[in-house]
This record gives structure tokens, sequence and C-alpha cells, in this order.
């Protein structure tokens, strides 16, 4: 009878770690979610955009964080320079073409623990149909059960420079600058992930 309970006990001890261990998929908060983009414009100011998102999953394995991904779609319907003119502008031709473009997506290839709350996330951006490798410097934040929402959740920032003329978005270069500074901040749980 010992010998049973000793089973039942390591049967379920071994149940409680692998579930432990299970990635987890959440999905990402579109109201939590900035995708923020800027540029150097003829040396006199650096604007900002936010591309936001339609859509994102990602998937974090604790356990093993390079078994984790993300893939993002980012509609340039919701581009926002808080200039109207200036949203329309980057979607003509010149820059995002969005009418033969509509979307931007990000899908990760590689994700590397740096040790820490610290990552190199390797990707696929799709800009303009061109599709190229990109890094991200990620930093995890925080966690665990969302205080409001009583669920689990995670949240993580990003960074990471790109030329825009790799994606075939060479418009007025270098007067404006070829160089893209990113910026991304992000929550994503896992009740919106079922």
């Amino acid at each position: 009878m010992r010998a049973m309970k000793i089973l039942v006990f390591a049967g379920l001890f071994g149940a409680t770690l692998a579930a432990q261990a299970a990635p987890v998929t959440y999905k990402l908060d579109p109201n939590h979610t900035m995708v923020l983009f800027s540029w150097n414009h003829f040396g006199f100011s650096n604007p900002t955009a936010d591309l936001g998102i339609a859509q994102g999953t990602l998937v974090f394995d604790a356990a093993d964080p390079a078994r984790s991904s993300v893939d993002v779609t980012m509609p340039l319907s919701k581009l926002d320079t808080h200039v109207g003119a200036l949203d329309e502008h980057l979607k003509k031709p010149d820059f995002f073409n969005a009418d033969k473009y509509p979307v931007v997506t990000f899908k990760s290839t590689k994700v590397e623990p740096l040790g820490g709350d610290k990552f190199k996330v390797t990707g696929d951006l799709t800009v303009h149909g061109v599709t190229r490798p990109v890094v991200l410097d990620a930093t995890l934040n925080n966690a665990g059960m969302h205080p409001m929402l009583k669920v689990p959740a995670i949240g993580f920032d990003a960074t990471a420079t790109i030329k825009r003329s790799d994606f075939g978005v060479g418009a007025y270069v270098p007067a404006v600058s070829d160089e893209i500074q990113i910026r991304i901040t992000t929550e994503a749980d896992a009740a919106k992930a079922k």
C-alpha cells in the first residue's frame, strides 16, 4: 500500500512540474501595446509614429525561453503620428504604399535568453512587401497574475534599429533619416489566448 502511495505522489508531483514547465500562450492586448518608430526629419525634428497592432500571439516558456515565440500583425490603418496629414502621406506609395501593402508583420525565428530578464529576439519583419531579419533587444517587465484581470499576464519592452531603405521605403534619404528607431511596449494575457 505504501508503495502505491509513493507512486501516486510521484505521478502527481511530476504532473505538477510538467504543468509549470509548459509554455504559456498569450494574446497581445492592443490597448496596452505600442509599436513606436521615430526618424530624423531634415535635421530639425525627430517625429514618432505608433503603428499599433491588430493581433499578436506570444508563447513564453519560462523553463526554456529559447522555445518562446512571437507573431504580430500591424495594420497600417492604425498608423498614428497625431498629425492627420502626415498619417496620410506615410501611407502613400513613396513611403508605405498602404493600399498595396496594408499590413506590417513580425514573426520570430529565434529567442536567445541573455540572463536575467534580457532576451534577443530575431525574426522576420515584413514591410512594404519586403521581408528582412531584425533583432529586437527585449526586456521582460513582469509575468504573473494580473491584479485587475485575475488571469496570467506578461509584459515586455523591446527596441531595434532598422534601415527603411532595406524595405524599399527610401524616399528622401538621407535628408530624412534612413535609420529608424523602434520601441515596443506590450502587455498580454493568457485568458484572451483561449
